[in-house]
């Protein structure tokens, strides 16, 4: 199955299924043209009420992420790829500049901020590509 949940985190579901499809088809897991999983693929993989699936996949057609195929589902659409990816280093400079803040907010030197970013970059790096 392509969506994990986790229903302790504060994201609500829906919108955890509609960050996931944006990251897999901005990494190729999903390409143009392909369909996504059903409404019932998912919502019976995952335990969960079909109508949060349509919710997800909603927003992602309302954006042009997704487009309808008459009698097949959902289709990745032509130029989702770009999209996803502008999306997702947006949100990946949201929240590290949140985490900035939060660093200069608990009074971190500029030194140790830059030594804590590039150490925990190093060692994820290492740990994703051994």
């Amino acid at each position: 199955m392509f969506f994990q949940i986790d229903v302790n985190a504060p994201t609500p579901i829906y919108e955890q299924i509609y960050r996931q499809a944006k990251f897999l088809i901005a990494n190729g897991a999903l390409a143009p043209d392909e369909l996504i999983p059903s409404v019932r693929e998912v919502a019976r993989a995952l335990a969960i009420n079909p109508q949060t699936v349509v919710r997800a996949y909603r927003d992602l057609q309302n954006e042009g992420v997704v487009y309808p195929v008459r009698g097949r589902g959902l289709a990745v659409a032509e130029n989702a790829k770009k999209r996803c990816r502008d999306d997702r280093l947006s949100f990946f400079e949201s929240e590290f500049e949140r985490l900035l803040d939060e660093a200069i907010r608990s009074r971190l030197t500029p030194e140790e901020i830059r030594k804590t970013v590039l150490t925990k970059l190093e060692k994820t790096l290492k740990k994703r590509f051994a």
